[in-house]
C-alpha cells in the first residue's frame, strides 16, 4: 500500500462501498429445526391443515349446545376420549362425552363445557351448570394453518416459533440463505494468548475473544484462527487457506496509517483492497477488500470479502458493528435492519466531546424510565483502548461534531442489546 495520506470519508460512504461489494450467499435447503435465525429464500406453502381435525381447547364434556341451553341440565355420559385417541364417537341428543384437551371432537357434538362447570357424581351421569353456544371451546379444522396458504414469504427471518410452525405443518425442509462461515484472525507479535507472564511491550489478546462472540451473535459460523505472527508468507498462506472454506474473513490489527506493513503488504498483493479513513471516532481506520481468485483455486473465484478491523479494542468492536456486521447480514439474505435498531434517547448527564470534524460513537448505558423514554449516560472513559468501560454499555450514542449533548438533551442511540 502506498504511504500516502488517505481522504477522510463519511461513514455512510464507507458503508455503501462495503454493502455494494458483497453478494447474498447461494440458497440452501435445510431441516426446519435449524431454520431459526435464518432468512427464507423461498415461500413456504402449507400442504396440510393444522389442526387436521376439529378438537377441544379444554378438558370438559362434548355436548349439543341445545341440550344445555337451560341449566342445570343432566346428561348421560357415554365414555371418555383423550388426545391421540382415534376412536370415532357419536354424541346423541341428551348425551355427553368426557373429553381431554386436544382430543378430536366427536360426531354430533358442537360445543365443549369446561370440567369446572360440570358435576359428575356417578360414572354415567353429569350435571352441566353453564350454558354454552355452538363452537364454544372447539378448535376448527385449519384454525391455525390452511393447506394451500402461503404461511411464510421469502425474506422472512425465522424464529423458534416459526420453526415450530414449519414442523406442525410437515414442512420438514425449507430453502434459506445459510449462515456465513467467517474466518477470524488477528496479527501482532505483541499479543499474548497463553496466559504466560507479560514481557515488556506485550499485551493480552482481547479482540479475538470479543469478535468471536460478536460474529457468532450475528448468526454466523465463526472459525477463530488465532493470532498470526508478523510474517508475510505465513499470513498470506493463512488467508488463502481460509478463503477456500469460508465465506468471509475478519482480521484485527494492521490497518492504521502508523502500523507496520505486514498486513497492508499482504492484503494489497492478494486482494482488491480499499483502505478507508472515516470521519468517526473511534474506529476511524478500516480496510475492506475481495480476495483475488486464481484459475487453479476455484473456490477463490468467489471473491471472498475481507474486513480489516483496527487493533484498538473499542475501535475494532465499533467498526465491526457499523461495517462488517451489516455486510454479513446482507450476505445471509437480510434486506432490512442491516444495522442495529436506533432510538431517540434522553441524556441524563452531559455527553461531552470536543469539535474535531468527526461523529463520535460514545458508549452509554440506557434504561427506559417512567416517561416511556430511553435515558442514557456514558459508561466512563471513551478512549479507543478502554474496553472495560465499554463492557458496561448497551448502546452507542451518536454524538455529532461539536461540544456534545447537554443533560436533558436528545441523542440518537444504537441499541447493542
Amino acid at each position: 500500500m502506498p504511504d500516502t495520506v488517505l481522504e477522510v470519508i463519511p461513514l455512510r460512504d464507507a458503508q455503501d462501498r462495503v454493502l455494494s461489494a458483497v453478494a447474498t450467499l447461494p440458497e440452501r435447503e435445510i431441516a426446519c429445526l435449524h431454520a431459526a435465525g435464518l432468512v427464507l429464500a423461498r415461500d413456504v406453502v402449507a400442504t396440510e391443515n393444522n389442526p387436521p381435525f376439529a378438537n377441544t381447547a379444554v378438558d370438559g364434556f362434548a355436548v349439543h349446545a341445545s341440550d344445555v341451553a337451560n341449566v342445570p341440565a343432566e346428561l348421560r355420559v357415554i365414555g371418555t376420549i383423550a388426545a391421540g385417541d382415534g376412536t370415532s364417537w357419536n354424541v346423541g341428543v341428551g348425551e355427553a362425552l368426557r373429553i381431554m384437551t386436544g382430543a378430536p371432537m366427536p360426531n354430533g357434538a358442537d360445543a365443549v363445557v369446561m370440567v369446572e362447570d360440570c358435576e359428575q357424581s356417578v360414572a354415567d351421569r353429569v350435571m352441566i351448570n353453564k350454558s354454552v353456544g355452538v363452537g364454544t371451546s372447539v378448535r376448527p379444522v385449519a384454525d391455525d394453518v390452511r393447506a394451500g396458504d402461503t404461511v411464510f414469504q421469502a425474506g422472512t427471518v425465522m424464529n423458534a416459533a416459526g420453526a415450530g410452525v414449519l414442523s406442525s405443518m410437515n414442512a420438514r425442509h425449507v430453502w434459506v440463505y445459510p449462515r456465513a462461515k467467517v474466518a477470524l484472525l488477528s496479527t501482532g507479535d505483541e499479543l499474548v494468548t497463553d496466559g504466560s507472564p507479560l514481557q515488556r511491550g506485550q499485551i493480552r489478546e482481547s479482540n479475538l475473544t470479543m469478535l468471536e462472540l460478536l460474529i457468532a451473535d450475528s448468526s454466523c459460523e465463526v472459525t477463530n484462527l488465532g493470532v498470526i505472527a508478523d510474517d508475510e508468507a505465513l499470513l498470506e498462506r493463512t488467508l488463502r487457506e481460509a478463503a477456500l472454506t469460508h465465506d468471509a474473513i475478519v482480521t484485527s490489527g494492521g490497518v492504521s496509517m502508523g502500523d507496520f506493513d505486514v498486513v497492508k503488504a499482504v492484503l494489497s498483493r492478494i486482494a482488491d483492497m480499499q483502505w478507508m479513513q472515516m470521519a468517526i471516532k473511534p474506529a476511524k481506520p478500516f480496510a475492506f477488500g475481495l480476495l483475488n481468485g486464481t484459475e487453479t483455486q476455484d473456490r477463490l473465484l468467489r471473491r471472498v470479502p475481507i474486513f480489516g478491523l483496527p487493533g484498538n479494542p473499542v475501535s475494532s468492536m465499533i467498526s465491526y458493528e457499523l461495517l462488517a456486521r451489516p455486510a454479513l447480514r446482507k450476505m445471509m439474505g437480510h434486506t432490512t435492519n442491516l444495522l442495529r435498531p436506533m432510538i431517540h434517547a434522553i441524556a441524563d448527564a452531559p455527553l461531552r466531546r470536543k469539535p474535531d470534524g468527526k461523529t463520535h460513537f460514545m458508549r452509554v448505558f440506557g434504561h427506559f424510565d417512567t416517561d416511556g423514554r430511553l435515558h442514557v449516560r456514558d459508561t466512563g472513559p471513551q478512549g479507543s483502548h478502554q474496553l472495560a468501560a465499554t463492557a458496561g454499555a448497551n448502546g452507542l450514542a451518536i454524538v455529532p461534531d461539536g461540544s456534545g449533548v447537554d443533560a436533558g438533551g436528545t441523542v440518537d442511540v444504537m441499541l447493542l442489546n
